[in-house]
């Protein structure tokens, strides 16, 4: 295949690749400030559009669930972007009221559209409307909390902390349901819910990346992984579950070519 992003390399380091959720898009993102979407024909793969965002290397950027929207964060930003690909306008959210964050970096979206979750630092969550971009409220782990993740109902998320705690809480009620402990975890980094809310996995600093049934995961306090995934050398910097939970892919972004699939 010719690369994606064929017509417009980036200037820097990629941080985003992702596809439209329903369109035949591809969408990259990275630290030189720029998004840029590309159709994807696998032939020529043409560039769309790309929109520059002064000042504003980007951490992250997601298409929304119903793929009208791009969400960018900055890399020392308190604030964020929306880009409404509908208009074709890019909205700054300079800030919002009743989250005092120096920096806004890492953000969760629900799968069913309603919900954006900011994750801020000293271990706070801010659950935010989608559709106003307004705090609805705020949640709390012990420690810090190092990465989030919604279950498809987007009825619980799934918060991991820098110590290796996993909290659960409920959307609606926004309580914490129960928490518990990732077995031999030094330092939490990311952690990802099947499609089918079967599995739950959570990558450490160590790189061995854990596999859990919910099950255990929401009834007992130390669960047994089903599973412990020993091949990253590395941090696990990323884990995610391909639509049908079948595999699993692990990677480590702190070294080439980290990736395995399970």
């Amino acid at each position: 295949c010719l690369p994606a992003n064929h017509e417009r390399f980036a200037n820097g380091k990629l941080v985003t690749v992702q596809f439209h959720p329903s369109a035949q898009v591809v969408m990259t993102a990275g630290h030189d400030r720029s998004v840029s979407l590309f159709q994807v024909d696998g032939i020529r793969n043409p560039k769309i559009q790309s929109i520059y965002l002064e000042s504003f290397p980007i951490y992250k950027a997601h298409f929304s669930v119903d793929g009208e929207q791009v969400i960018a964060t900055g890399t020392h930003h308190s604030m964020f972007f929306v880009y409404d690909m509908i208009a074709g306008s890019i909205i700054p959210i300079p800030k919002v009221r009743g989250v005092e964050e120096k920096f806004l970096r890492n953000f969760e979206l629900s799968p069913d559209g309603s919900f954006m979750l900011l994750i801020g630092t000293s271990g706070y969550l801010y659950l935010l409307s989608m559709k106003t971009k307004e705090l609805i409220t705020t949640m709390k782990v012990n420690g810090r909390c190092t990465a989030s993740a919604f279950t498809p109902d987007s009825s619980k998320i799934y918060s991991y902390s820098k110590e290796g705690e996993v909290f659960i809480w409920d959307v609606r009620s926004r309580k914490c349901l129960h928490k518990f402990e990732d077995e031999g975890s030094l330092e939490g980094k990311c952690i990802a819910v099947s499609k089918n809310n079967q599995y739950v996995a959570c990558g450490s600093s160590s790189g061995v990346v854990n596999l859990y049934t919910t099950d255990a995961c929401l009834k007992e306090n130390h669960p047994k992984p089903v599973k412990a995934i020993m091949n990253l050398v590395t941090s696990a910097t990323c884990v995610t579950f391909n639509p049908t939970t079948e595999i699993l892919a692990v990677a480590s972004r702190d070294t080439d070519e980290a990736v395995k699939l399970v």
